[in-house]
């Protein structure tokens, strides 16, 4: 008896994938049918890597063909499992969207003392300089310092009612609103909470409390990777994370695991790159020497090897530890290389932004332009 190909792919048709719900050559499951006389050679591809399924697939493959098309066929059948589609995607944690804001920054590092709500602040007043709306949110509810950085040490966010509802208003200074614990708590005292009192104390700055409009919200996260880290991402869709390092290595893997974070499935954050702060010191005495204090390039050769962009160098200079130190970020000091590199990272940043939401949908994105060193805001 001659076989026909047509006739095996209509008998394949009355068998339904495992997990699928089709049959098989609807699915696609069916790579190929080839005939020689009686012997009929089938290559077939599933999802589902189990035994069980493979044995249930070869057996229907059999009696299907005996009984449909030729009961006397000789049937060899190859079985591989689609490994890609077999493994099961991480749900991931994704927070809810905030009216009003439209691009959400957080800026981490692995390790803490490199500077990282140093370089949170300054490019908080950067972006306010350039004409964006900015709120800064200071996550690192263990070590907040942000009411310190933009000297408002004294002042406490009021009550004030919207739509009917209590809502807290953020402090402003320097064109940023601000919401930190250290808002709510004495100057000596020490927030000794376990992670669920933390979750909750962030969640109602972020929700209880009156942004109104902001181009850009950043995000002051405490050092490492842990359960501040998470409650974040569950409670807000976050656009992208800002990796903050020195160059010296104990501080690059500690960076290393940062991205690494924000790039598990679960999360999958964009990383928009890494900032290496400290990366030299020049003496007031010396001003064309340059001296690498801890290492040099450090941070940019890591973001060449984890293939995340590079957004600056910031200078360890006294100044900046002294800005902070009264209350005034560096960046506001105009005419000077620090202003001139803060603007360079802030407009790196920027850049990456508009990059990432080049994706999203005009209504849940913001518009932002560069055009000959300054940014312009649209909204759609």
């Amino acid at each position: 008896m001659k076989i026909e190909k047509q006739a095996v792919l209509k008998a394949l048709e009355n068998i339904t994938v495992p997990g699928e719900g089709k049959n098989m050559v609807e699915s696609g499951a069916v790579k190929n049918v080839q005939i020689f006389g009686d012997e009929v050679e089938v290559d077939i591809t599933i999802n589902n890597p189990s035994l069980q399924a493979r044995k249930k697939t070869e057996v229907e493959i059999l009696k299907i063909i005996h009984r449909e098309v030729y009961e006397k066929a000789k049937i060899k059948i190859n079985i591989k499992v689609d490994a890609a589609a077999a493994k099961p995607k991480a749900q991931e944690i994704k927070g809810k969207a905030i009216p009003g804001i439209q691009n959400i920054i957080a800026v981490a590092s692995g390790k803490g003392g490199v500077g990282k709500s140093t370089v949170t602040a300054n490019l908080a007043v950067t972006l306010a300089k350039m004409g964006f709306k900015v709120g800064l949110l200071d996550a690192d509810i263990y070590g907040p310092s942000m009411p310190i950085m933009f000297d408002v040490t004294q002042e406490k966010p009021l009550a004030i009612t919207v739509n009917g509802k209590s809502k807290m208003k953020p402090i402003e200074s320097y064109g940023v609103k601000l919401l930190s614990i250290g808002f709510f708590t004495q100057p000596n005292q020490a927030v000794i909470w376990r992670g669920p009192m933390a979750s909750k104390a962030l969640n109602q700055m972020i929700f209880d409390a009156h942004w109104d409009d902001l181009d850009f919200m950043l995000l002051d996260l405490p050092p490492g990777t842990g359960d501040i880290h998470l409650s974040i991402m569950q409670a807000m869709p976050v656009t992208g994370a800002v990796i903050v390092s020195t160059p010296q290595e104990v501080a690059l893997a500690d960076a290393k695991k940062g991205v690494a974070m924000f790039q598990q499935d679960a999360i999958n954050v964009p990383v928009l790159g890494i900032v290496e702060n400290m990366a030299y010191f020049t003496p007031a005495e010396l001003p064309d020497n340059k001296y690498y204090i801890f290492g040099k390039e450090g941070a940019k050769n890591l973001s060449e090897d984890l293939k995340v962009p590079f957004l600056g160098e910031i200078p360890l200079v006294q100044s900046i530890r002294e800005a902070g130190d009264v209350g005034r970020p560096a960046a506001l000091q105009t005419g000077t290389s620090i202003e001139v590199a803060f603007e360079e990272l802030t407009k790196n940043v920027v850049q990456e932004v508009v990059g990432r939401n080049k994706s999203l949908p005009p209504t849940e994105a913001i518009k932002i332009t560069t055009m000959a060193g300054c940014s312009t805001v649209t909204k759609k």
